[in-house]
């Protein structure tokens, strides 16, 4: 007599409308950044740059908190036919790179022609770099220059080189993009984690005093924006040499 198997098999999980509803709001926050891009690049357009770089910063701060509020309400689980990853990659590749490279095109940091070249790389690498599959490490860092040039960008404007030195900073992130050395996630990598979050704050700190400042800071916002711009891109690759 063949045995019922029947009580033995798992029930599917019932998920409510209400924990859906949830879990798409998560979504419909990631998707806001979508709008927050879109003002971005109409006031890059308009050489607005401050106001820019507030928009990004608004972008950046959803960008955030998404991840952390997907996992709580298990979003994947509850909406599986929808790609938070691929929404959040699409947005990211807006905010972090397009606009950014937009920006760097449309101001006078870089001279002609020198800015469509810094702009069209950045482009290129930073697509190539999206579709790599090996991007993130062991201990959580990103393998390469994570093309945070939302990040790198915004320090150019706030330090504000000379155009050569601009031109130069942009190929250096360019070719560490594709050159397998690791770059600190400030929040998932453990080692020296309080340390590096709070050089992430002091960067945040001179970042919006130049905001207010309107991107002609003061002397000591230049050097602080410098000497914590150093330490988050240099810091993965200490790690890393340190492990080893």
């Amino acid at each position: 007599m063949p045995s019922d198997h029947s009580s033995n098999q798992k029930q599917p999980v019932q998920i409510s409308a209400i924990e859906r509803a949830t879990a798409f709001s998560v979504h419909l926050l990631t998707t806001s950044g979508a709008l927050w891009a879109f003002l971005a690049l109409i006031a890059a357009a308009e050489h607005r740059f401050v106001m820019m770089f507030w928009w990004l910063g608004v972008a950046l701060f959803v960008d955030g908190i998404d991840g952390p509020l997907a996992r709580k309400f298990e979003v994947k689980k509850r909406l599986p036919h929808w790609s938070g990853e691929l929404l959040d990659c699409i947005i990211d590749y807006v905010t972090y790179v397009l606009i950014p490279a937009f920006a760097l095109y449309k101001s006078d940091l870089i001279a002609e022609p020198y800015g469509f070249i810094a702009a069209a790389i950045i482009i290129l690498s930073a697509t190539i770099y999206y579709a790599d599959m090996r991007m993130k490490t062991t201990n959580n860092s990103f393998r390469g220059f994570p093309v945070c040039w939302n990040m790198a960008v915004f320090s150019l404007f706030v330090i504000s080189p000379s155009s050569l030195i601009a031109f130069a900073i942009v190929v250096l992130c360019t070719i560490c993009t594709f050159i397998p050395v690791y770059f600190v996630h400030p929040v998932r990598v453990v080692k020296w984690r309080l340390f590096t979050l709070g050089i992430f704050a002091l960067w945040s700190f001179f970042g919006i005093m130049a905001l207010f400042q309107g991107l002609t800071p003061d002397y000591w916002v230049i050097v602080g924006a410098t000497v914590t711009s150093i330490y988050l891109f240099m810091i993965g690759g200490i790690i890393q040499f340190l492990e080893k």
